[in-house]
């Protein structure tokens, strides 16, 4: 694994094309190789291919493969080209949404290296780990098989006749042992590999290198979806859960071999559709009235086992409010037809007297609610500026509460 040294910066719905230098950074065949790979395993919704190039999608977040480290940032349209600007508000929002919970970088402004998205998660899950090892890991039970002088458990008579037709001294059984060696810290040295090959060269790859030394040495593991989905929590186990949710997010995300059996690629992304949804579902949970009441997708049978569910469904004191969010640059363009349609569908169903299609903007515009025809419901188009100062506005969800009110 070549050290992490390239780091390219690039913005969504934007493009890389092969043997072009961007910042300095040579975007080169192999890349589009793997990356063409990688989005074909997750059915073509990351990226479009090009001739020679690819563009990028709603995707944000970070790619590292091969020594280049790519990270794809939203952007509203018009706002700044400035990179370092917009990976901030990334990181903010994905730290309200819950997606991210750290409150500072930590050796970043140290070390003076250009930090990012993959950075960020790997210190969270060191540092989470260093936490239990100091507050001390568990032991578990489990079941161990092979050659042992004393008899203990069960006899495996197959594998007795087998191993010891000679050494009539020793007893092949299958019997309980209590020790760390178990599925949980399988799972998080497996994610500690993963960060000592992806932070070669940077100043996690010492602190990687500190906790595995720290930890104790268990099997070798090769975790996917299925087992994370088998694990059980328990009262012990729950000071792990945060560790094994980054771990997961670290493993799930990792494709070994995946270009021409060589390359090893990690990418963490995520569908700013969702984030955008997902943020103001936050902030409008954050606003503390009585008779308040917020809830995320909220469905309701619609037909033959088909269900509807908007974004938000907001409810305060008898009224109800209906919302949906798009991550997109309306313009001076109006909504589809489709979407209007739905938000008519939603205040029916919820017997809404307000539907409100949210958008992002840089500059605020209060929605002008318009009746739908012979009808008592109302929808309305909101164009939502979340910055301030370059930063994250605070009072967003009150904003619009006010709008619906």
């Amino acid at each position: 694994m070549n050290n992490r040294k390239n780091i390219l910066q690039v913005f969504e719905h934007s493009k890389l094309q092969v043997g072009r230098e961007y910042n300095n950074v040579l975007f080169e065949e192999k890349h589009l190789n793997a990356l063409a790979k990688l989005n074909q395993l997750h059915n073509n919704e990351y990226f479009t291919l090009l001739h020679k190039g690819i563009k990028f999608s709603q995707y944000v977040g970070v790619i590292q493969i091969d020594g280049l480290t790519i990270e794809i940032l939203p952007k509203i349209d018009g706002g700044s080209n400035n990179e370092s600007h917009w990976q901030k508000v990334l990181i903010n929002m994905l730290r309200t949404t819950r997606r991210l919970k750290v409150n500072k970088v930590g050796q970043a402004k140290v070390s003076k290296q250009q930090i990012h998205l993959l950075d960020i998660y790997f210190e969270w899950f060191l540092n989470e780990t260093q936490l239990l090892i100091r507050q001390g890991l568990i032991r578990q039970y489990r079941t161990k098989k092979g050659n042992i002088k004393a008899l203990k458990g069960k006899l495996v008579f197959a594998a007795h006749l087998n191993h010891n037709l000679i050494h009539k001294e020793r007893f092949y059984t299958e019997h309980q042992v209590y020790d760390y060696d178990h599925q949980i810290h399988q799972i998080l040295s497996q994610a500690l590999d993963i960060i000592g090959q992806f932070s070669s060269g940077t100043y996690l790859y010492s602190k990687c290198k500190r906790v595995q030394a720290a930890f104790p040495d268990v099997s070798n593991t090769a975790a996917n979806l299925h087992t994370f989905d088998k694990l059980v929590s328990n009262r012990k186990t729950k000071p792990y859960a945060t560790a094994l949710e980054i771990a997961r997010l670290i493993i799930l995300n990792f494709a070994p071999n995946i270009s021409n059996g060589k390359e090893k690629m990690l990418a963490l992304l995520f569908d700013m559709n969702n984030l955008w949804e997902e943020y103001v579902l936050a902030k409008l949970k954050s606003v503390h009235i009585d008779g308040l009441s917020v809830k995320g997708q909220e469905s309701k049978p619609f037909w033959n086992r088909i269900k509807i569910r908007p974004d938000i469904v907001l409810r305060k004191d008898s009224k109800t409010y209906v919302i949906d969010t798009k991550w997109k640059n309306i313009g001076s363009n109006k909504p589809s037809t489709n979407d209007l349609r739905q938000m008519y569908v939603y205040n029916k169903y919820w017997e809404s007297s307000r539907a409100l299609l949210l958008y992002p903007s840089l500059i605020t515009e209060k929605p002008n609610f318009i009746s739908f025809k012979n009808e008592k419901q109302e929808c309305g188009i909101g164009k939502l500026n979340i910055l301030e100062d370059g930063n994250l506005k605070d009072n967003c969800g009150q904003e619009i509460i006010n709008w619906l009110n």
